[in-house]
């Protein structure tokens, strides 16, 4: 279910992006907003989804596992409080601030470019505000093993950007139109709680705000929140290094970065992250002795893998292969042309690198916040942002004059670098895990089955590409990534590790 909601979610935001690459394509207006959103986003997912699944949920379903519904429902309106409070002066502040967080996270920007960057972050701020409240529904609804409707919320805030787009996208120049889409964004992100909160309002009615900070609950929230809200900020601060780097890059680099990485987190939403949520209470909710509980575990997590590796294996080989017919399917129309797609290419295959490792990784970071441990993937996600920041800056700015090429394929670096750190932690989670738990079952043949099958399948996509008349890029899309698609499906069930059955079996029964 999480999955279904992501993927309607993702399939509205694929939709956005294509109208954002056909009126906006590379240029200086696209780069300003692909900055500017990030800056209030740093909000978001700071006090958002991530660190609230991390800290908050872990104690609100063991309380309602154990029939403390009262307790559960005072812990959540505490941290509503909370959140509302800090979220509010943050936004203020950072609406105050906005033209010295500029010159920190895009340095290379200047004149008029920049102007329209500042304008952009402060109309975006209070939208990311409205957002940090719709990942307080999440967790509430998940918590409640409410999957869908969360997952599905996004489509609200897509649909809004869309509708702007196909509405002024023709008649406006283009710095006047990313300041209506900025508008949009915030009249969205109140849309997507506003759906969520009558059905969270179910659990919790009467919603009494207050700020009792003496719970014992509240405490342990806000003990686990910290770690968390760290681990985020470092990967915050690695994006933001990756955006600040690529302001130095050729007059695109921003927003291309931007679209390929909105290619590259769709497996990791759909498989990583939907896997891990759905994980997440349920690890939460054990109960029994050290030993039962360990032993649960290493049963979902040894099961999640084999979900997210089964989908991710061939996602990572169609960014790597067939990377230019996935960019051009979703983008290749109005200004962004064959040029940028290839450009495009060059950094889903860097990410392509670090996929399976980065959605891996983060089914065991949940493993750990179940325990109540937020600490040792805080640890290692600061050693992996030491790689990709180090690495980061390596591969975009010395090494392509060093190697002959265009200054501009450094963006591609960006992403290679943080593929290689994502290896590094996942290595680390893993090893540690095992020493908390014991042995996770995971078999590397049957990774070295996938990546076959990924490869073979992906080579008759190829073929097809070759010899297909039609130069229309959907037209090409589907006669490619279908049939990659199919092929794949068949040669891991010929194989006998297809997942299919069972989740088709499962959504039957559902």
């Amino acid at each position: 279910m999480v999955a279904a909601g992501m993927l309607l979610s993702r399939i509205a935001g694929l939709i956005r992006e294509r109208a954002f690459a056909h009126y906006l394509g590379t240029s200086d207006a696209a780069d300003a907003f692909r900055a500017a959103f990030r800056i209030p986003n740093f909000l978001q997912n700071l006090f958002g989804e991530g660190v609230l699944s991390a800290s908050f949920i872990p104690v609100y379903a063991r309380l309602d596992a154990e029939g403390r519904h009262e307790e559960a429902s005072e812990l959540a309106e505490a941290i509503f409080s909370l959140l509302f409070v800090t979220t509010t002066a943050i936004v203020a502040l950072g609406i105050f601030f906005t033209p010295w967080l500029i010159d920190a996270v895009a340095p290379g920007f200047g004149g008029e470019k920049r102007l329209l960057t500042i304008n952009l972050v402060q109309i975006l701020f209070p939208g990311a505000g409205l957002l940090v409240f719709s990942a307080w529904c999440l967790g509430i609804l998940n918590s409640h093993r409410k999957f869908f409707l969360s997952y599905a919320a996004p489509v609200a805030w897509n649909a809004i950007l869309v509708a702007v787009f196909i509405w002024k996208g023709a008649h406006l120049p283009d710095g006047t139109l990313v300041v209506w889409v900025a508008w949009a964004s915030v009249a969205g992100s109140g849309l997507q709680f506003l759906v969520q909160l009558p059905v969270v309002l179910r659990f919790l009615w009467p919603l009494r705000a207050h700020m009792r900070l003496g719970s014992e609950n509240v405490r342990t929230v806000v003990r686990n929140f910290f770690p968390v809200f760290t681990s985020r900020g470092v990967v915050q601060i690695s994006a933001y290094v990756d955006q600040l780097l690529a302001s130095y890059l050729p007059i695109g680099a921003v927003a291309v970065l931007g679209y390929a990485q909105t290619l590259s987190t769709l497996p990791v939403s759909l498989f990583g992250m939907a896997v891990s949520a759905a994980e997440l209470p349920a690890m939460s909710s054990a109960l029994g002795t050290a030993d039962e509980i360990a032993a649960t575990l290493r049963r979902r997590v040894s099961q999640g893998l084999e979900q997210i590796s089964y989908f991710v294996v061939p996602s990572a080989v169609a960014f790597l292969l067939l990377g230019d017919v996935v960019a051009a399917t979703i983008y290749r129309s109005g200004q962004f042309g064959a040029t940028d797609v290839n450009w495009a290419w060059g950094v889903l295959a860097g990410s392509g690198v670090g996929l399976l490792a980065s959605t891996s990784g983060r089914l065991y970071s949940s493993a750990f916040y179940a325990l109540r441990d937020t600490r040792t993937p805080l640890n290692f996600a600061i050693i992996r942002i030491a790689l990709t920041i180090s690495l980061g800056y390596l591969f975009a700015l010395p090494l392509p004059p060093t190697l002959g090429i265009d200054r501009r394929w450094g963006v591609a670096g960006l992403t290679l670098s943080a593929g290689i750190a994502g290896w590094v932690e996942f290595v680390l989670l893993r090893r540690s895990l095992h020493k908390r738990v014991g042995v996770v079952p995971y078999s590397v043949m049957r990774i070295f089955k996938l990546w076959a099958a990924a490869v073979v399948a992906a080579a008759a996509g190829y073929a097809i590409k070759v010899i297909i008349p039609s130069e229309h890029p959907v037209v090409v899309g589907a006669c490619v990534l279908v049939p990659y698609g199919m092929a794949y499906l068949l040669l891991t069930s010929l194989m006998g590790i297809s997942t299919i059955g069972g989740a088709l079996r499962a959504l039957r029964r559902r």
